[in-house]
C-alpha cells in the first residue's frame, strides 16, 4: 500500500461520496480545499444528483459519476457511516478506483479488506484535508 503522501500526490480526480451543498458541512469544506489545491472534484450524492456544487456536477452513484469521466477516479473519498462503507467498497472496486478513503471518524474493517484485497489503496479513520496539509501534498 502506497503512503498518504503517495496517495495525495499521484491522484488527480476524487469522487466525494455524500458531498453537501452546505458549506458548513465537513465534506464541502474539504473538497472546496482540496479543489483550491488543484484536484478535480466530483459530487457523488443522491440527494443532490443533477445539480451542481462547487461548481461540478454531482451524480447520484459512483458508476454514474466513473461514467462521465474521460479517466479514472483516483481517489472515493467517503463521508458516509461506518454501516455504509461495505456497499460503497465494492463499488469503488467496480468502477476500479485506486484508492478507498474513510474520512475521521469512519472505520468499517471489512470494507477495508475488501477494498485492499482487490488492490485498493485504503485509508481509514482520516481526514483527507488535515493530511494533505500535513504532507505539504501538490495535486
Amino acid at each position: 500500500m502506497r503512503s498518504i503522501p503517495d496517495i495525495l500526490k499521484d491522484s488527480k480526480t476524487i469522487a466525494v461520496v455524500g458531498l453537501s451543498n452546505r458549506p458548513e458541512r465537513a465534506s464541502h469544506a474539504v473538497a472546496a480545499y482540496l479543489q483550491q489545491q488543484g484536484y478535480r472534484i466530483l459530487g457523488v450524492n443522491p440527494a443532490y444528483a443533477g445539480q451542481q456544487i462547487l461548481g461540478q456536477p454531482v451524480y447520484a452513484t459512483l458508476a454514474q459519476a466513473a461514467a462521465a469521466l474521460d479517466g479514472p477516479i483516483d481517489i472515493v473519498d467517503c463521508f458516509r457511516t461506518a454501516d455504509a462503507m461495505v456497499p460503497l467498497a465494492r463499488e469503488a472496486i467496480d468502477i476500479g478506483a485506486r484508492c478507498l478513503w474513510m474520512q475521521l471518524g469512519v472505520v468499517n474493517q471489512e470494507a477495508a479488506d475488501l477494498a485492499a484485497a482487490a488492490g485498493l489503496d485504503v485509508v481509514m479513520d482520516r481526514c483527507m484535508k488535515i493530511e494533505h496539509a500535513h504532507s505539504g501534498g501538490k495535486a
